[in-house]
């Protein structure tokens, strides 16, 4: 994650989310994202940009030996510290770029929605194929390319403020996108679909699963909902080194 997340005011703002305040139940995604997460007992699991350290927690409750749980933002792993302690749980102040990923050390890398903010995403891959071990899992949850291959990541609106359409542009040019979230200008990075699920082939991964997070239909009648059912937001990816 970039330094925004260590920005007082947009940390204050991040906190009111439902994702940060309800944990991972709070999380649309996570209906889906929680059926592919592979056996968890007796694993050591690498938490990829923990934020708030819930998937840490998850892992621990789920038996995990070890996680390992970096993130970019100091204020983001004081704060999974706090909501989060456990003591098989050891987090670090890291960049994932910077991360040393040791050699076969870990059974599952898990990656919640971080991946868009690095450039250079084969690089991280080839990191992680690295530090897994034979019969490995990694378990990425992306923003969509079709949420960040649009125009700064809003609805083209009528008069009214309904949503008429997503618009998406210049799509086959991956790299920086300047978006508006929770009321700051982020930067973000652009990547295909065939940069995503290409770049693990060619890594050496399996692809296990591919699910595009879309609501639980139980909650589709709460506001804003059903516009969520017309384009993709996030794209969960689980690969396995065989």
């Amino acid at each position: 994650m970039g330094n925004i997340y260590d920005d007082p005011s947009f940390f204050q703002a991040y906190g009111q989310m439902d994702r940060s305040r309800k944990g991972l139940e709070g999380a649309g995604e996570w209906h889906q994202l929680k059926r592919l997460f592979p056996e968890i007992k007796g694993k050591d699991v690498l938490d990829l940009g923990c934020g708030y350290g819930w998937h840490s927690a998850y892992a621990a409750e789920k038996g995990a030996a070890s996680v390992t749980a970096i993130d970019q933002s100091s204020r983001m792993i004081g704060e999974a510290r706090k909501r989060n302690p456990d003591e098989r749980i050891s987090y670090q102040v890291c960049a994932l770029e910077e991360y040393e990923y040791p050699k076969e050390a870990f059974d599952l890398v898990v990656s919640n929605l971080v991946l868009h903010y690095i450039a250079d995403l084969e690089g991280i891959y080839r990191k992680v194929y690295r530090t897994l071990r034979s019969g490995g899992d990694f378990l990425i949850n992306i923003e969509h390319p079709a949420f960040t291959g649009s125009v700064r990541e809003e609805w083209i609106r009528d008069g009214e403020g309904r949503a008429l359409y997503w618009p998406v542009d210049d799509y086959f040019y991956p790299g920086e996108r300047r978006t508006i979230f929770l009321g700051e200008e982020v930067v973000k990075q652009h990547h295909t679909l065939t940069q995503i699920l290409g770049g693990l082939l060619a890594c050496g991964f399996a692809l296990t699963a591919v699910e595009e997070a879309c609501p639980d239909p139980a909650v589709l009648e709460l506001p804003g909902m059903r516009d969520e059912m017309r384009r993709p937001m996030m794209l969960l990816v689980r690969a396995r080194k065989e």
